[in-house]
């Protein structure tokens, strides 16, 4: 049985999901934008079945331009203040354990596609119940290995980067923020 062990404050606040123009939703509690095509690299054609190693998924997001944007990445498997990843089980407080967790209603050893929160879950599409990479590398490690999320039983851990999983797409900020004029 896996614990979330982490120093980190977890997230109890209830995320707002918003359905974005162009195939994006943003998350006011993260002040996140994700793709709504939670396979897009398959859908785009930019892979055959949107499975990737850990450098590939990388390159894939750092190199996405979509809606206008170009500062995609994969998701943090960071605390939301910054602070390690959590392991196992109920790690609500990274990018993909909050979206799994809070935004989705999915609990720990069931399938995202199962999660309670139907509302939000009909804004995405292409959900794979599987890993997702994060864009975290496993910092005590001297080999390649990285940070994921498994959508299939909520579990953030980590796998050597060489594995091919899925990728998902995320942005700082809302992109429906009116940007400020410069001074």
């Amino acid at each position: 049985m896996y614990r979330c062990f982490s120093l980190g404050l977890l997230s109890t606040a209830n995320a707002n999901l918003e359905a974005r123009a162009g195939g994006m939703v943003y998350d006011d509690v993260l002040d996140i934008t994700w793709l709504a095509d939670a396979n897009y690299a398959q859908t785009s054609g930019y892979d055959s079945d949107g499975k990737m190693n850990f450098d590939e998924a990388n390159t894939w997001a750092a190199g996405l331009s979509y809606g206008g944007y170009d500062d995609w990445r994969l998701p943090t498997a960071l605390n939301q203040d910054g602070s390690g990843p959590c392991f196992g089980y109920d790690c609500t407080s990274s990018e993909m354990g909050h979206m799994f967790y809070n935004n989705l209603g999915a609990t720990a050893r069931s399938s995202i596609l199962a999660g309670t929160n139907t509302d939000n879950l009909a804004l995405f599409t292409n959900l794979q119940s599987y890993e997702y990479w994060s864009g975290t590398v496993y910092a005590p490690s001297l080999v390649s290995i990285a940070w994921y999320f498994y959508t299939g039983k909520g579990d953030q851990v980590f796998s050597t980067q060489g594995n091919e999983f899925y990728a998902w797409a995320v942005r700082p900020g809302d992109v429906a923020a009116i940007p400020e004029p410069e001074t």
